[in-house]
């Protein structure tokens, strides 16, 4: 007996009709190689468009040429001024086409789009905490290895809070065994830590939370983290508490009001307005488990509370938000003085910190895996740089920091300049510990990324 197949979804149709379409404007997307199955069986690789913010789930998978394409659909162009433009053989059909399937993914501005943005929105605001996302996906990894088969739903809830607390430990040890300080006296002021993912990343997390078992625990912990996709032209805050396997961190409601109450309600509202931007952030989350493993409940059984920040990058304009019209730095650095002055107590501030980005995957030309000379001299350059620029922080001259790579045009994209002199500004040091320094780079040397971990004392 033959089996009807199963209906294949229908292409999305280009509207003529439609102004977003016949004047397309990309939103903010990132490209992937996918490969495929060409002719012959034979391996293509095509080129997978997502949403860089994560508000839609859909990716279009399209020719590479296309990348040629991609910068001209920024809305000031319609059709056919776009294939005039590019040539090279593009057909109105062929751009029609994608712009449909952009659209059906919610890729460009439009009403498709908008309906998943105020969807992501309403969602946000239903809630007081933000779910586990990155987290989540680490401890599900560590059941995961734990079980036979798949795990279950059961056997990740379960089972994860208790793998990722014994995943933390592990790490500790490991980079703590062989060194003469493995804790700090006093709890400090500030820290430096990173927000790469646990599986590069563990090692200097683990160099400075380690170390803090031992002190004091802390009323407060705010975090400063790195705007990597969201919508915000400057400071980007956060009303709400964060959840991981772990259990939950609450907003510090007293210290959101405090901070509110210094900067004023039309530059609270600037603080806030792009609130939705953590929705999809890692570098906030990926410090939560280590607050809560680390420093514990109290005795009425509640982690520290938390307030979290998104800083932008004030090389860029000054220390201005990039169009004016958003929180600059300047007013936000003396707000969270104030704040921190009012509410009292033991405040940790943590600036949430990657360095270096180099390597092809970042648009570099060299490649820097191997033993060939210019690959050492390219790895060796980008550790000296990563140095001398710590040592900078160490000597507390932040302002040297944000003029030395402004100057340089930041040539390896150090990508949290923001939160750290946000932090170092806040705090205004007494002394600066460079606990480690590390660099990770994948097999083919595509990625190099570096970071560091640092205490800071008032």
């Amino acid at each position: 007996m033959s089996q009807t197949p199963p209906e294949q979804p229908a292409q999305p149709q280009f509207d003529p009709n439609a102004s977003h379409q016949q004047s397309p404007k990309l939103r903010n997307i990132r490209g992937v190689p996918v490969p495929v199955n060409g002719p012959e069986g034979k391996k293509v690789t095509m080129l997978g468009l997502a949403d860089a913010q994560q508000i839609s789930s859909k990716m279009v998978v399209t020719h590479p040429a296309f990348q040629s394409v991609l910068p001209m659909m920024d809305g000031t162009r319609n059709i056919d001024q776009i294939v005039a433009e590019v040539g090279k053989g593009l057909q109105r059909p062929m751009l029609e086409q994608l712009v449909a399937q952009l659209d059906d993914a919610g890729l460009i501005m439009g009403p498709n789009y908008e309906s998943l943005a105020q969807k992501m929105r309403d969602d946000f605001d239903a809630n007081d905490t933000l779910p586990p996302g990155s987290t989540a996906q680490m401890a599900d990894l560590l059941v995961a290895n734990a079980v036979e088969g798949e795990p279950t739903d059961e056997q990740k809830k379960e089972m994860g809070p208790q793998k990722l607390a014994e995943q933390i430990d592990k790490w500790i040890d490991d980079s703590l065994k062989d060194t003469e300080t493995p804790s700090l006296e006093t709890l400090p002021a500030g820290i430096i830590a990173p927000h790469l993912d646990y599986v590069r990343g563990w090692m200097n997390y683990a160099h400075i939370y380690g170390r803090m078992r031992v002190v004091d625990r802390p009323d407060r912990v705010i975090v400063l983290g790195t705007n990597h996709f969201g919508m915000s032209t400057g400071i980007c805050g956060c009303d709400k508490g964060f959840e991981t396997p772990l259990g939950v961190c609450e907003l510090d409601t007293q210290f959101l009001e405090a901070i509110g109450n210094a900067l004023g309600q039309e530059q609270t509202q600037k603080m806030l307005e792009n609130r939705f931007d953590h929705e999809n952030e890692h570098s906030i989350e990926l410090h939560i488990p280590w607050i809560q493993h680390v420093f514990g409940k109290d005795e009425a059984g509640n982690y520290p509370k938390v307030f979290a920040a998104l800083i932008h990058d004030p090389t860029v304009n000054n220390g201005e938000s990039y169009d004016g019209n958003g929180l600059g730095l300047d007013p936000f650095v003396d707000a969270l003085k104030a704040a921190m002055g009012e509410v009292g107590g033991k405040t940790l501030v943590v600036s949430s910190a990657d360095l270096s980005h180099v390597g092809p995957a970042f648009g570099d030309q060299q490649p820097l895996a191997g033993e060939d000379e210019q690959a050492v001299q390219f790895r060796s350059k980008v550790a000296s740089h990563d140095q001398e620029m710590l040592k900078l922080i160490a000597e507390k001259k932040v302002d040297d920091l944000i003029g030395n790579l402004a100057w340089q045009q930041n040539p390896t994209r150090w990508c949290s300049i923001g939160n750290i002199s946000a932090m170092m500004r806040t705090i205004n040091p007494s002394q600066v510990d460079i606990l480690n320094y590390a660099a990770t780079m994948d097999p083919q040397g595509t990625a190099f990324v570096s970071s560091a971990s640092v205490a800071v004392y008032s």
